[in-house]
């Protein structure tokens, strides 16, 4: 069993010595391992076969070497003969190098000079090749710069564009392409700043050249305009009749020149235009800028934003605008600036701003332009600003109108404004009529000689037979201010047609505008001021009769204005719709208000003797003649009354009678005065004597008119109180009492009670002597029986009341 193993093992580490021989040395390692894997000890058996076979290859060596040791050393020997040849042969060739190296240095260097230089002539051909296609790159690129500092910017923007499609792509590859290429954006975004700065520029320096844009537009209307109406107004005096000049001027003159010499001096002036006043290049520029790098909607946009900020400014008035007409003109000069602005960009561009952005500015400034003058023409007082003001707004609109804008609500303002204008002047002429009203004396007017009388009616349309044909020197009936009231109301006509002209009404719209404005000065502001002159303190009797004096003859004046309307307007009165005066109610109510002052002073002047009255109400008996305060009432009335004979004769009639009435009433009072508790037969007595003279008054006819003893009938309640009481009828009063022939019809039951118990205390106060006298006794027991019987009538006429 140990010998079979021994066999296998030693057949195995043959097996293994051979694969090692065969194998390569880097894989000989598994081979080895499993000599370690195999039984214990078995590598010390493998590692003497390996020596044993190691030891034979030895062998083999050693005998191979014995056998090829002959020729080695044969090799050797030849090799040491072929050594010497060897040397002398290496020598030879160092030498032959040595003079080949000296031979070849110089041709070397001329080879290295030849490839160096066609080196160069090929980098330098590259070279021209390469900058042949850099060269227009790098002068399109200086073109561009040049363009930029001339700034010619849409030219740089169209360079830029040649560079970025045509001639950058060609030569990409270079840097300072790339650097080019990256650069033109910015360059844009420069040039649109620029342009935008160049625009900013142009509207801060148009918002400074409006006025004077503004003011050459207006200044041009207004030129067109005088020219068309002086042509017009030649044509008119040609064919028609002229018109009436106001104060001696005619229509045709203008600051001292005529037309023809006005429109000479102007047409001498030379006609400037908004593109001789403002350069519109940097809003061209930009356009075209913005067009190109297409973003021409934000430019657009940013052009109407500012606009419309520019306008809401230009539209903001300053605080102060109404004290000074140019504080109105730079207003308006500023506005039209701006629209002819617009109108110019509108049709020198395609589309930066649109007929519907114009239309819609325009809209929004005619309302702010409205609501200002509204408000500031309010503040006005002055009617020479006012109409000033009214010929400012025509040539506004007139400028406007014609760049194409709408101005119908202008001219309807402007009737608004007319109203205003209407109210300075009948402010103005209120101070007028004050200060006529003021200065005149109320007095006749005297003329001394026929120059004298043409002045007056040159003035006043007055025409009386029986004073033309008085001598020299002779009253007119009326006072200075009716010439000077009439004057001053042809000067009103005058004011208010300025405001009437170039207005585009026509005439008889004119002349309806005339006529209402007329009115208006005689109906409010000539009434008010009459109606306040006849109120005031000052104005006595005299000066109220010569008020109606003044007031019937420019009541017949009114008539005359008429015909100097229809000679201004040519509209005949007896036109449909024509407006009449009303100066006729005007007068009249000044007339009624001016009587109702005489009646009012009158009973004043009575009321101011009756105070004056000192009756001795317990005094025995009479003084046998009138009183003092009486006679002088008397004696004022009648003076008063011959100042009465110019005024109508139912003035003066009226006058006498409400005087006469008012004594009437006042005596009555004072007799029944509730303060007086007593009164005597002998004041009754002196009391009926100054009765009497108001009837002997009455009787002779102060006043021509009355019919019989109409004036006397005032005092009859007086009389036939006074004559029961100095008759004592009383048994006849209270049989007729009721009765319509009843002698004492006037006297009233409760009156005459009153004054009957004004008696009866009297009589009391002296019981203690009449008891003594029979006739006392009776005379007091019949006033206590009639005393009862008023009574009775008394309470009889309240129950059936």
């Amino acid at each position: 069993m140990a010998e079979s193993e021994s066999l296998e093992t030693i057949t195995e580490h043959e097996r293994i010595l051979q694969e090692i021989e065969s194998t390569d040395t880097a894989c000989v390692g598994p081979t080895l391992r499993s000599v370690y894997d195999d039984q214990p000890n078995a590598h010390k058996r493998f590692m003497e076969k390996l020596d044993a076979r190691i030891r034979n290859h030895d062998r083999e060596i050693e005998k191979m070497c014995n056998f090829h040791h002959q020729g080695f050393v044969d090799a050797i020997t030849e090799l040491l003969k072929v050594r010497a040849d060897a040397e002398k042969l290496m020598g030879q060739v160092s030498d032959t190098n040595r003079r080949l190296q000296d031979a070849g240095r110089e041709v070397t260097a001329q080879t290295e000079e030849v490839i160096r230089c066609r080196i160069q002539q090929r980098n330098m051909a590259t070279t021209v090749e390469k900058l042949q296609l850099c060269i227009p790159v790098l002068e399109m690129y200086s073109k561009l710069k040049e363009q930029l500092e001339s700034k010619r910017y849409y030219s740089a923007l169209k360079t830029m564009e040649q560079l970025q499609n045509i001639y950058i792509p060609r030569v990409s590859q270079y840097r300072f392409c790339q650097i080019m290429a990256e650069t033109l954006p910015k360059l844009r975004e420069e040039i649109k700043e620029i342009s935008m700065s160049d625009l900013k520029d142009f509207l801060e320096s148009i918002r400074k050249h409006s006025d004077k844009i503004g003011e050459t537009a207006m200044r041009q209307a207004q030129q067109h305009r005088t020219f068309n109406s002086a042509v017009q107004k030649q044509v008119t005096l040609s064919c028609a009749k002229p018109l009436y000049g106001l104060n001696g001027r005619t229509p045709l003159q203008h600051n001292g020149l005529s037309t023809e010499a006005a429109d000479e001096e102007e047409m001498d002036e030379k006609v400037l235009t908004v593109q001789d006043l403002v350069d519109f290049s940097p809003v061209y520029r930009c356009l075209h800028i913005y067009t190109v790098l297409g973003d021409r909607e934000t430019f657009e946009n940013y052009y109407r934003k500012q606009r419309k900020k520019q306008a809401r400014l230009v539209l903001q008035p300053q605080s102060n605008m109404h004290e000074t007409m140019e504080g109105y003109r730079k207003y308006f000069n500023q506005i039209v600036g701006f629209f002819v602005v617009e109108d110019h960009i509108l049709h020198a561009t395609q589309g930066l701003v649109t007929r519907a952005f114009t239309d819609e500015l325009w809209n929004m400034a005619l309302s702010k332009i409205i609501a200002v003058l509204r408000t500031h023409s309010s503040y006005c007082n002055d009617p020479d600003l006012v109409l000033e003001l009214k010929n400012l707004i025509v040539i506004f609109a007139d400028t406007l109108q014609g760049y194409g804008f709408p101005v119908n609500r202008l001219f309807d303002l402007l009737f608004e404004v007319r109203d205003q204008y209407n109210e300075t002047l009948l402010k103005k002429w209120a101070l007028v009529f004050r200060d006529i009203f003021e200065q005149d004396n109320y007095s006749p007017i005297p003329v001394e000689n026929e120059e004298e009388y043409k002045a007056v009616i040159s003035r006043f349309p007055f025409h009386d037979a029986e004073i033309e044909k008085q001598q020299f020197p002779k009253k007119l009936p009326m006072s200075q201010s009716v010439p000077q009231i009439y004057s001053q109301v042809k000067e009103f006509i005058y004011a208010s047609l300025k405001f009437s002209e170039s207005l585009h009404r026509s005439s008889t719209e004119i002349d309806d505008m005339l006529r209402k404005s007329t009115n208006l000065l005689l109906t409010r502001t000539l009434s008010s001021c009459l109606q306040n002159l006849i109120k005031k303190p000052h104005i006595g009797l005299t000066e109220l009769v010569q008020i109606i004096i003044n007031t019937t003859h420019l009541e017949h004046a009114c008539k005359y204005l008429e015909d100097f309307i229809t000679n201004i307007t040519n509209v005949s009165p007896e036109t449909v719709h024509t407006t009449r005066l009303y100066g006729l109610s005007t007068f009249k109510d000044a007339r009624h208000a001016a009587e109702g002052e005489i009646y009012t002073k009158l009973n004043q002047k009575i009321d101011e003797f009756i105070q004056l009255a000192d009756y001795e109400w317990g005094m025995a008996e009479s003084d046998g003649r009138a009183s003092g305060y009486l006679i002088d009432l008397i004696n004022f009335l009648r003076s008063t009354f011959q100042v009465f004979t110019h005024l109508p004769g139912k003035v003066a009639q009226t006058a006498c009678m409400s005087a006469c009435k008012h004594l009437a009433t006042s005596l009555m009072q004072m007799l029944l005065d509730t303060e007086l508790k007593q009164i005597s037969m002998g004041a009754i007595q002196q009391f009926n004597l100054d009765v009497i003279q108001c009837e002997l008054f009455a009787s002779s006819e102060p006043v021509p008119g009355f019919q019989g003893d109409t004036l006397q009938l005032a005092f009859i309640d007086l009389r036939q109180l006074l004559d029961l009481f100095m008759v004592w009828d009383w048994s006849t009063y209270l049989a007729d009492y009721g009765q319509p022939t009843s002698k004492y019809l006037r006297v009233n039951p409760s009156t005459a009670l009153a004054l009957l118990e004004k008696m009866k205390d009297t009589s009391k106060k002296n019981i203690i002597f009449s008891q003594f006298r029979k006739n006392d006794r009776d005379k007091q027991k019949l006033i206590e029986t009639v005393v009862k019987q008023l009574r009775s009538l008394v309470n009889g006429m309240s129950q059936h009341s």
